[in-house]
């Protein structure tokens, strides 16, 4: 039996070597302990300037490296930055609600 976090690595695993032109995740990593998301963030990383990959997440680490963010809020985009350090993003990384 292979565990969530090991169904989710191979998962990503997968979608990476049909090397798509546009990568979509969602929560890709939310199952993963943090040397396992790590590991699986830098991969993505690494893939990320061949392609166009769409993150959603929740945890900072994971988007951190991104060259856009948005924020949604209520289910309407409340900001687009390149900057962590700008509007409604500074706020929530302030607040630890990211």
């Amino acid at each position: 039996m292979i565990s969530g976090g090991q169904k989710q690595r191979i998962a990503i695993a997968r979608a990476m070597v049909r090397n798509p032109c546009v990568l979509i995740l969602d929560e890709a990593t939310s199952a993963l302990d943090a040397e396992s998301e790590a590991q699986v963030q830098e991969a993505i990383n690494r893939c990320a300037g061949m392609r166009t990959v769409l993150i959603v997440a929740h945890r900072l680490s994971t988007v951190e490296n991104a060259d856009f963010i948005a924020v949604i809020e209520k289910g309407k985009v409340v900001q687009v930055s390149r900057n962590l350090t700008q509007g409604t993003l500074s706020l929530l990384i302030s607040k630890q609600r990211f």
